[in-house]
């Protein structure tokens, strides 16, 4: 065989850049289900205790929860809702934060259990807002007693 006919001879045609990236994005895909379904399974308990997750899950707990209270508070301020259901939606809210955070079941606590409770800083919030819902005569202002549920929210250590 001459050598001249040797420059038409080629190797063999290289993979695309393409199968490398869907090989890469697949793996990292893969990567992510299983750290989501493994973080999405976790106890909430457990959940807390790992520091970087924790930490977020935290932090979006508290920023649903005031910002709920405060769409309560402002609905009340317009005048879309009674006084009477703008304090037991801001009392269920508060409760629910509470139990995510501290893993008491406040939601079904009365308010001498949870003076007795870790949650005891929460008692006199909690105490104002039964008072709006099942006293007609309340001389509080939801406005402002949604106003120290959300500071009492954005402040839980």
């Amino acid at each position: 065989m001459p050598d001249d006919l040797l420059r038409h001879v080629i190797g063999p045609t290289p993979y695309s850049s393409l199968w490398l990236w869907l090989a890469i994005a697949l793996s990292v895909l893969l990567v992510g289900w299983y750290a989501g379904v493994f973080l999405f399974t976790m106890p909430r308990r457990r959940l807390g205790s790992v520091p970087l997750v924790g930490a977020a899950r935290d932090r979006m707990i508290r920023y649903r929860a005031a910002r709920t209270v405060r769409a309560i508070g402002d609905r009340y301020r317009a005048g879309e809702v009674s006084a009477g259901a703008a304090g037991e939606a801001v009392s269920r809210e508060v409760r629910r934060f509470l139990h995510q955070v501290t893993g008491v079941r406040a939601e079904f606590m009365q308010l001498d259990g949870i003076e007795r409770s870790e949650i005891a800083p929460a008692a006199p919030l909690l105490t104002n807002l039964v008072d709006i819902r099942f006293n007609p005569e309340s001389t509080l202002d939801v406005g402002l007693v949604s106003r120290d549920a959300e500071e009492l929210i954005r402040s839980w250590a």
